[in-house]
């Protein structure tokens, strides 16, 4: 059984899973990692999810504010192992959950084209393709995406 646990980013699960997810987007990424690294730091993250089965840490998620009353969708991240089981849609639900408790209108993310199955999910979950925001706006590699919570 999955189990979802709200903590913030300085939870030592969610640091060990986003070290992994890292070191895959870097490797997906290549040399455009670096400029992508610079927006996902965790410091300022104060919502972050660990997802767990029977006590290992499998996945997590996170948000932050982006501005009034729109929080981004961050930090994304399910091991390799456990990827094709829904645990990154009860990670999404969560976090659109925690938003809308928040008080949230809507949430935004960014993922990459290199994440065809991230957009996948994202679609699935009925986020909607927009042009690219603020510091992803021009970038070609970048797909920007948004969801109503009301």
């Amino acid at each position: 059984m999955i189990r979802i646990h709200r903590t913030t980013s300085a939870d030592p699960d969610f640091v060990a899973l986003v070290r992994e997810l890292d070191a895959e987007l870097a490797a997906r990424d290549g040399e455009e990692h670096g400029f992508y690294a610079q927006f996902n730091k965790i410091d300022r993250i104060r919502h972050a999810l660990v997802a767990y089965e029977e006590g290992r840490p499998i996945g997590c998620g996170a948000i932050k504010e982006l501005e009034a009353g729109v929080l981004e969708i961050k930090r994304m991240y399910v091991l390799p192992d456990q990827r094709r089981k829904g645990i990154a849609a009860l990670i999404l639900a969560e976090l659109e959950s925690w938003a809308g408790e928040l008080s949230a209108d809507r949430c935004v993310l960014e993922t990459g084209k290199r994440q065809p199955e991230a957009i996948a999910l994202y679609r699935r979950s009925g986020f909607r393709q927009i042009p690219n925001y603020g510091q992803y706006a021009g970038v070609e590699n970048s797909v920007c995406f948004e969801k109503g919570l009301k």
